[in-house]
C-alpha cells in the first residue's frame, strides 16, 4: 500500500473535499483592469443594463416589440377569439343527435349521468349542448344545458321532449 493512500479508518468528515475542478472561485468585479472585470465590471458602457438597480423584465425582448404588444387587440366577450389568450370563450361539450340515436333506446331518459355513462359528455362542470347533426327516430327525453334550434325541432318532431338543466 502506498504512503499517500487512505485507509478506511482515516476517512471522515475532517478530510472530505469536493472533486478537483468541480468548484470555481466567484467572479470578483470592480477590482482593477488586471482582474479582467475592472472598470465597468462587465456591464459595458452606458445604457439601461449599466445602471444600478437595472433588471431584465420577464417580457422584455431586447428592444424588439414584445409578443404581448404584437398580438391583436380585439375586445369584447362576444367574439370567439376576442383576446389573445381567449379568457372570454364559453366552453360546452357537444353531443349530436346521431350519437343519441346510436347509444340510447326508444323511450329512454337521457340525462347528464346517462350521457357520462355512455361516454358522450365526460367532463365535469362543463355545460352540455345538444346539436342537430344526424337524424333521430326514437322518442327520447333529453336533459341538457343548451339545445341548438335544429336539434330541438328534430327531438320534438320524433315525439321526444327537451328539458333544460340549470347550471
Amino acid at each position: 500500500m502506498a504512503e499517500d493512500e487512505l485507509k478506511p479508518e482515516d476517512i471522515g468528515l475532517h478530510n472530505l473535499q469536493p472533486a478537483p475542478g468541480s468548484r470555481r472561485d466567484r467572479k470578483r468585479v470592480g477590482r482593477g483592469h488586471g482582474s479582467g472585470h475592472g472598470k465597468t465590471s462587465g456591464r459595458g458602457h452606458k445604457g439601461y443594463g449599466s445602471r444600478s438597480g437595472s433588471k431584465q423584465r420577464t417580457r422584455f425582448e431586447g428592444g424588439q416589440n414584445p409578443i404581448h404588444m404584437r398580438m391583436r387587440k380585439l375586445r369584447g366577450p362576444n367574439k370567439k377569439m376576442s383576446m389573445p389568450f381567449e379568457p372570454f370563450r364559453t366552453h360546452t361539450q357537444h353531443v349530436n343527435l346521431d350519437d343519441l340515436e346510436r347509444r340510447f333506446d326508444d323511450g329512454a331518459s337521457v340525462d347528464l349521468a346517462a350521457l357520462k355513462r355512455s361516454g358522450l359528455a365526460t367532463r365535469r362542470d362543463v355545460p352540455v349542448k345538444i346539436l342537430g347533426r344526424g337524424e333521430l327516430s326514437k322518442k327520447l327525453t333529453v336533459h341538457a344545458h343548451k339545445f341548438s334550434k335544429s336539434a330541438r325541432e328534430r327531438i320534438e318532431s320524433a315525439g321526444g321532449t327537451c328539458q333544460f338543466v340549470e347550471s
